[in-house]
């Protein structure tokens, strides 16, 4: 009997993602993806009211990102032309391997962590297909295809961005052997998805978790609800988070130069060092640390 190999990490999905979100389920169609979890984007199958529910998200939040969005990526963002429809992948891919020698890959939807970090480490970048419903359009737990275009893809210009994600892949590949994905996660989670920048006219969103929400991108640099620290690799690979609410703590880097030196070194070291320690609850502040504040 031949087990399918995928429906097992899906189960696994199943389980993470109810843990993150106080209940779910994976919403994508994975019956037509391949090994790696890739499946053909269909762009002529979104329909006229899809591409019409694009371009409001997309007006929304082209309307909140000056002032509180990194110049890197309020930059790459309008280079990409990306306002009229959902854009083609493979389009976008030819202009961004041309850039940083990059390519999207349409998936279905989440993909499991080993199958993430195998793309990543060859710089392929997965990109949902699926868009999310009207009733959606200012929440949605699971990342779409408006999530994960507007979010991420404009920093994968950026050459110490896209070769940071590519040394996250292949570090991804590593933590399998090693026990650390969880902490690998949050790590990503904490930066990519939801990371703040120090600049010279203040604190500015890079995170793609932040980015494309039409809410959080206000609350991260407005609301004295949550914290905001400095970077700290090992301090966010012991923190816990949660994927359907606005984030209790963010962590704050001065550029993305930084980022990418404190996450060269190897981390096993720190993977065997906290192994055995306390996960710090999302909302912590430990002896000595600061919050920066707004």
């Amino acid at each position: 009997m031949i087990v399918n190999e995928g429906a097992v990490d899906q189960l696994e999905f199943l389980k993470t993602l109810a843990e993150k979100s106080d209940g779910g389920s994976l919403r994508g169609d994975y019956s037509k993806a391949d090994a790696h979890y890739v499946v053909a984007q269909d762009w002529a199958a979104y329909t006229p009211e899809q591409h019409a529910l694009w371009r409001k998200l997309y007006q929304r939040q082209a309307r909140l990102v000056p002032g509180r969005a990194c110049d890197e990526f309020i930059a790459s963002l309008a280079a990409l032309h990306a306002a009229d429809a959902i854009p083609d992948f493979e389009r976008t891919s030819e202009a961004l391997f041309k850039a940083t020698g990059w390519r999207l890959v349409a998936v279905p939807g989440l993909v499991p962590d080993h199958t993430f970090f195998e793309h990543l480490s060859e710089r392929r970048f997965p990109v949902t297909v699926w868009l999310r419903e009207p009733q959606e359009f200012d929440y949605i737990v699971e990342p779409d295809v408006f999530h994960d275009f507007f979010g991420h893809v404009p920093l994968l210009f950026n050459p110490i961005v896209a070769d940071h994600l590519q040394q996250y892949g292949k570090g991804g590949l590593k933590a399998l052997q090693l026990g650390g994905l969880k902490n690998l996660a949050r790590l990503y989670w904490y930066t990519i998805e939801f990371g703040l920048m120090q600049t010279e006219r203040g604190l500015r969103a890079y995170g793609a978790g932040i980015l494309s929400s039409g809410g959080e991108i206000e609350y991260c640099l407005t609301s004295k609800t949550p914290r905001r620290i400095a970077f700290n690799g090992e301090r966010i690979m012991r923190t816990l988070y949660k994927i359907d609410s606005y984030q209790e703590t963010y962590f704050v880097i001065r550029d993305f130069q930084q980022l990418f030196d404190e996450t060269a070194p190897d981390f096993a070291p720190i993977y065997a060092r906290i192994k055995d320690a306390d996960d710090y609850p999302a909302n912590s502040l430990l002896p000595g640390e600061v919050d920066i504040g707004i």
